[in-house]
C-alpha cells in the first residue's frame, strides 16, 4: 500500500458508498502513516457522505477509534511492526 495513487485512491472513494470501508481505509492510512494520505482528501469533503454518522463495528468486544468512530479488533490497536526504510535516506 505505500504506492498508492492519491488520484486513483479518492476516485475509488468518491465511488464507494460503504462507510465501514471509508473508516476503515482512512482508519488504516492513518495508522500506518502512510504519505500519499495528506494528497487525499478529508473524508468529509470527498461528498455528501463523508464518514456517515454513528459508530461502526467491525469486531465485538473491540476498541472503538473516537476520531472515525469504528470499532477495530483489540489486537489490532498493538502497535505496527517496524518497516525498514529501503530509500537510503
Amino acid at each position: 500500500m505505500t504506492t498508492l495513487s492519491p488520484r486513483v485512491m479518492e476516485r475509488l472513494l468518491r465511488k464507494c458508498t460503504h462507510v465501514k470501508v471509508r473508516r476503515l481505509f482512512y482508519w488504516m492510512a492513518e495508522r500506518h502513516s502512510y504519505p500519499w494520505l495528506k494528497k487525499l482528501p478529508q473524508p468529509d469533503t470527498l461528498d455528501g457522505l463523508g464518514l456517515g454518522r454513528g459508530n461502526r463495528m467491525l469486531a465485538k468486544g473491540g476498541k472503538l477509534d473516537k476520531k472515525y468512530m469504528i470499532t477495530v479488533p483489540e489486537d489490532m490497536w498493538t502497535p505496527p511492526a517496524p518497516t525498514t526504510d529501503k530509500s537510503g535516506s
